[in-house]
């Protein structure tokens, strides 16, 4: 056995001492190199966000209101404190949107009449309406014609318009949503599983009006829309709004724009003889051909309507590249949500959209803190541009307006990263990009996957038409490469299948309902992850000397061109 002496030991422990002091400098120097290379998104800082934004006091940020005022303002103080550049107008931070709101009387009932009989429907339990007239009373008194899934695309040999033009014109239209079902003999027929624009309800109303129609009343169903009836009554039972028209716009609008429930719809076609199921089955061909119902509806639809200015907000954080600061890296995500509307079953009437969508404003709040925080010299090279956009709960007519009056050149927007309804759940090992298979952007997105350990997902509902729903499909459509990120379900520490458990669990509860409330019990580490990518993804294409570009094919390529 070998002893060491005491003199010794004590050598030994100075060693020690100054070994564990040298390995602790340099795992701190590490550290610091880390968080030096790159700029820390603060959870703390979107909790903030978050808390305020989805407060009360806000009432839940419609458009127009004095709670959506708040939320616009507040998110332009933490811009100019941040010390980023006004990119509004007027040397602003604002972009006022000119929005027409009209909020239906809920007493209004749809008259249904054909061969001696007639049948009434109740506004909120069987159909909600609205009207794109922008006028305070719409009386209607129009023949039904059922059109099928509605759809006119020539590139899959779909037309459910055929016959006479005149059959149209005047009419109310019956129209199914989603697209028609895909076939063992054309699997991809409409996309396959998943939804295309033809399948939106957006699509639907525009087609009609199209083709000179008076009105459109699209059937619900949960599969098909992708959510439960109530959030369309609560989503259509208080004020919508659309873009105030111009005296020269000459964009056709329907006088009516309804929705009706499965049960409700039954009984209407009951009345004209018909079975519902019967013509969806034959509705699902090309050879489909418009149903007159013989059925006559009339309505007298008396809403209260306003006229206001809701507005984007913007700020720019200026590249440090001379050559390259003229374009731009875009970040969107809306402040709106549902106002005060129908109360719930606890009396709660105030639609807060805590998740949808304040965090996704939290989370590019602290990405423009994140990077205004760098140093001069390590600012990206392009610049970096944040849009805050006002009315997308209402079809995403905030980033309409700004693709249509864009405040810098939209061919100068390198791409857009959308944060719209984020991770409140914890980490996972997956994201998903939406969208980013359609252009080069896709190679950033799996480098940046790839550099931190993760898994890009494919989108895991497809049918749900998700691309379509949020604000970077309007920049999309005038040819800016655009993602929107969501996160995976591959949730650490949590068994498989929790992650649909808890999407399934929000989509039927707390989605556009009253419950979508701010909890301190939230794992906000997954927010970060989805901020901290939304933001690598940015800074990639910041520095990056190529702009991204579509695919040659995509539907969007021509846009860009």
């Amino acid at each position: 056995m070998t002893f060491v002496r005491r003199g010794d030991s004590r050598t030994l422990f100075k060693i020690f001492l100054i070994t564990l002091f040298v390995l602790v400098s340099f795992m701190l120097e590490d550290m610091l190199s880390t968080y030096a290379a790159g700029p820390i998104v603060s959870e703390k800082a979107i909790r903030a966000h978050i808390k305020f934004l989805a407060d009360d006091l806000l009432e839940g940020r419609a458009p127009g209101t004095r709670g959506g005022e708040l939320a616009a303002k507040y998110i332009a103080a933490q811009f100019e404190a941040m010390g980023l550049q006004p990119a509004g107008v007027n040397g602003s931070y604002f972009q006022p949107v000119r929005l027409v709101g009209v909020k239906a009387d809920p007493s209004t009932k749809l008259i249904v009449r054909g061969d001696g009989r007639e049948a009434s429907f109740n506004f909120g339990d069987e159909y909600v309406a609205s009207t794109g007239a922008q006028t305070e009373a719409v009386s209607l008194k129009s023949e039904l014609v059922f059109v099928g899934y509605g759809i006119d695309a020539p590139e899959y040999r779909w037309n459910d318009y055929k016959g006479d033009p005149a059959d149209f014109r005047g009419k109310i239209l019956v129209i199914m949503v989603n697209d028609p079902p895909a076939t063992q003999a054309e699997p991809d027929l409409f996309g396959g599983r998943a939804l295309t624009y033809y399948g939106r309800w957006t699509y639907k109303y525009e087609e009609a009006a199209r083709r000179g129609a008076a009105g459109a009343i699209l059937i619900h169903t949960d599969e098909s829309a992708g959510y439960p009836w109530s959030v369309v009554r609560t989503s259509n039972g208080s004020w919508r709004y659309d873009l105030a028209r111009e005296p020269s716009d000459a964009t056709p609008y329907l006088k009516l724009r309804a929705w009706m429930t499965n049960d409700a719809a039954k009984r209407l076609f009951q009345l004209a003889g018909l079975d519902l199921d019967e013509l969806r089955r034959q509705a699902a061909s090309r050879d489909f051909k418009p149903v007159k119902l013989n059925l006559q509806a009339e309505i007298d639809l008396r809403s209260e309507l306003k006229r206001v200015e809701a507005p984007n907000v913007l700020a720019v954080l200026p590249g440090r590249d001379a050559q390259l600061r003229n374009e731009y890296v875009m970040y969107t995500a809306h402040w709106d949500h549902l106002g005060v509307g129908e109360p719930d079953a606890r009396g709660d009437a105030i639609y807060n959209g805590a998740v949808d969508n304040a965090t996704g404003v939290a989370a590019v709040l602290a990405i423009a803190d994140a990077l205004s925080r760098l140093p001069e010299s390590e600012r990206p090279r392009r610049s970096i541009l944040f849009l805050m956009t006002t009315a997308e709960e209402q079809g995403l007519l905030g980033a309409e307006w700004f693709a249509r009056y864009p405040t810098v050149p939209i061919e100068k927007i390198a791409a857009d990263i959308n944060l719209d309804a984020l991770n409140v759940l914890g980490v996972t090992r997956d994201f998903v990009a939406l969208g980013a298979n359609r252009s080069t952007l896709q190679q950033v997105v799996e480098a940046v996957a790839r550099d931190r350990g993760l898994k890009v997902s494919s989108d895991p509902r497809p049918e749900q038409g998700s691309f379509f729903r949020s604000d970077h499909f309007p920049l999309a459509k005038v040819g800016v490469p655009a993602i929107s990120l969501e996160n995976g379900e591959d949730f650490v520490g949590r068994p498989a299948g929790w992650g649909q458990q808890q999407f399934n669990e929000y989509n039927t509860k707390h989605y556009h309902q009253p419950s979508d409330e701010y909890s301190d019990a939230w794992d906000l580490r997954g927010t970060v992850q989805e901020a901290e990518i939304a933001l690598d993804i940015g800074l990639r294409v910041a520095n990056s000397n190529e702009m991204p570009r579509y695919n040659p094919n995509d539907e969007f390529a021509k846009a860009r061109k």
